[in-house]
């Protein structure tokens, strides 16, 4: 399973690509096969602030409902309209189409790099 190098990831399996202070967030391929067929997503307004760590949505599948945790603080700037229209593009194409939200970061810590998140993976 392809692991980008171009991002940061958290335990929780999201991946955060940041430019400048603004930061895309998605959830890994690995995630998304674990989720199974994303039927519903719910994401952070824009406007909202995030708290590192607090839930901040949900994605439901077939399998499953899991909370979305904010990888970071700071406040959304955007979310993915064609991902709340069409949610399966989470599972097709998780690390580009796929993605959730954008927000302005304000603090992150805690972040993995792709060889940290490669061995969570290896050892899930």
């Amino acid at each position: 399973m392809p692991i980008p190098t171009d991002r940061q990831y958290t335990a929780e399996h999201e991946w955060v690509l940041v430019d400048g202070d603004v930061a895309t967030v998605g959830i890994t391929e690995f995630a998304a096969n674990a989720l199974g067929d994303v039927v519903y997503v719910s994401l952070p307004e824009p406007g909202s602030t995030l708290t590192a760590g607090g839930v901040c949505g949900e994605v439901e599948s077939t399998k499953s409902v899991s909370d979305l945790f904010a990888p970071f603080s700071g406040e959304v700037t955007e979310t993915n309209a064609d991902v709340e229209a069409d949610p399966s593009l989470v599972n097709a194409s998780p690390f580009e189409r796929g993605w959730l939200f954008r927000a302005r970061i304000e603090a992150a810590d805690g972040l993995l790099d792709p060889a940290a998140y490669a061995a969570l993976t290896d050892n899930a």
